[in-house]
């Protein structure tokens, strides 16, 4: 089995700075966050040092071995990333779902139209490719625009409990549906509404699919210095034949440099050569 490369050590300090793993960085305000989402381009949110790519609890942490620990109620990291993302999506300033996979994940703006390219559905498709479920729950909302999650299960007539979680995680992957307020009392529930009514231009603006692929595949680079095979893929949910798309196309652009199958440098090292001349 051949070696699985390892990230050196200089792009490791590379990402502490980019991803906010220093303690003298670490993230503590909504507003905080929604700097450290437009400046990356995309993050996830509750992952840790076991899963690549930026997260917003390891930049609370502020700390490059973070460990989301079993008790997340009683560990003050994990409760302040919470609350801040419940903040993020009152604010609205940042696009937050469950994407592909399932992945929780934060985009800045300027990536919403890439992600959109890849894994929306759009209006004229949802027939074919939403289940039933996923489109009562969408006609709904279309008209009244925002509901709660129990008042959206009744209206929707999805009732069942899983049912109805399936449907609404269907929507969310395909860009249809987010969360726009969290409340707690007098109990936990979500408020979903439209993706289109909070981002229209973003998601309405049609960018060529290779073309998003490419963003994507920039936009981790440009944060992470290096990536290794598989490590696009699993931060950001691509297929691996899509990731080395995208990849491959910074390459031919002059953007990467290619040392090894599967990997891909920033070549624009001059990034690189600045933070490690910092005084």
């Amino acid at each position: 089995m051949r070696p699985k490369p390892q990230i050196p050590e200089e792009i490791e300090e590379y990402r502490d700075d980019r991803w906010r793993r220093e303690g003298t960085r670490q993230i503590e305000t909504a507003f905080d966050a929604e700097r450290f989402i437009e400046q990356i381009g995309f993050a996830a949110c509750m992952t840790d040092c076991r899963r690549p790519g930026p997260s917003l609890y390891t930049a609370v942490c502020g700390r490059r071995d973070a460990v989301m620990p079993r008790t997340v109620q009683k560990d003050p990291e994990a409760s302040l990333t919470w609350m801040l993302k419940d903040e993020l999506v009152g604010r609205g300033k940042v696009y937050y779902a469950k994407l592909s996979r399932g992945k929780t994940m934060f985009l800045a703006p300027r990536m919403i139209p890439c992600f959109h390219a890849v894994w929306g559905v759009r209006r004229a498709e949802e027939k074919r490719r939403l289940s039933a479920d996923a489109r009562a729950v969408v006609k709904v909302l279309r008209k009244e625009w925002e509901m709660s999650t129990a008042d959206l299960r009744l209206e929707s007539g999805v009732k069942d409990r899983t049912a109805f979680t399936r449907a609404v995680d269907e929507l969310q992957a395909a860009m249809i549906v987010v969360p726009s307020q969290v409340f707690y009392q007098p109990k936990f529930t979500y408020i979903w509404t439209l993706g289109v009514g909070r981002f229209p231009d973003a998601l309405t603006r049609r960018v060529d699919r290779d073309r998003s692929l490419k963003e994507i595949a920039r936009c981790f680079l440009t944060g992470a210095g290096m990536t290794i095979p598989g490590e696009l893929a699993r931060v950001t949910g691509l297929s691996r034949p899509d990731a080395g798309r995208g990849n491959r196309a910074l390459v031919a652009e002059g953007y990467a440099t290619t040392p090894a199958s599967g990997v891909y440098h920033l070549a624009a090292r001059d990034a690189l050569q600045e933070y490690h001349t910092r005084p």
